[in-house]
């Protein structure tokens, strides 16, 4: 296994779509989270692909078209090149080439973008517009604040730092509402409070625990 899939593995940052695979086991991330915890987000279509012999299966090496970048200017200014595990069991991801441009996010070893099933990794196409407004100016605004997973009633926050994820308890799990459409950022009073986009931020309308 790379060294990078360990680190990946840890962050649990989270993966869409229908990549999964048996012996991939990847803890839920909002995509916020994702954002912050990654060296390298940008939305890029790929256009080849080659497998070459490294580790037990073999690494597969994506040529991107990188359209955007939304962080990691000072990491690697322009992605070419996205490496990642050939076998899903490793939590190797499997991308379309010439067919949709994605959301790609990953680590940086050795000058090399790396990512996997446990990244957040999604078809531009099937983000939210709150996801999108996420990703050019929303979610750098909450690397500071801590999201919070909440699994079992009662949750609650224990920092004003914290904003409570609820979407693992729905009948729907996840990705849920909070995750498509909220952003967890620092308010004037210094908290941390979900965000929609509806009104600027401010602790005197959104409450810290909302939705």
């Amino acid at each position: 296994m790379a060294p990078w899939l360990g680190l990946v593995v840890l962050l649990g940052s989270w993966s869409l779509g229908p990549w999964g695979a048996e012996a991939c086991t990847c803890s839920p991330s909002h995509p916020q989270d994702a954002f912050c915890n990654s060296d390298i987000v940008i939305r890029a279509k790929v256009v080849a692909k080659k497998l070459v012999k490294e580790g037990p299966f073999g690494t597969m090496i994506y040529t991107v078209k990188q359209m955007k970048m939304y962080r990691g200017f000072t990491k690697m200014p322009h992605v070419q090149y996205i490496h990642t595990e050939a076998s899903e069991s490793l939590c190797g991801l499997k991308l379309e080439v010439n067919k949709y441009q994605y959301l790609l996010t990953g680590r940086v070893y050795d000058g090399k973008m790396y990512t996997g099933l446990c990244n957040f990794v999604e078809r531009w196409d099937q983000l939210t517009l709150s996801q999108r407004k996420g990703l050019n100016y929303r979610y750098h605004l909450g690397c500071n604040c801590k999201i919070k997973s909440c699994y079992y009633l009662p949750c609650f926050v224990t920092s004003k730092n914290e904003c409570l994820w609820t979407d693992m308890l729905s009948n729907f799990g996840y990705p849920g509402y909070q995750s498509k459409h909220y952003a967890c950022i620092r308010q004037k009073g210094g908290y941390c409070s979900w965000y929609r986009g509806w009104a600027p931020p401010d602790k005197s309308i959104i409450n810290a625990t909302d939705p």
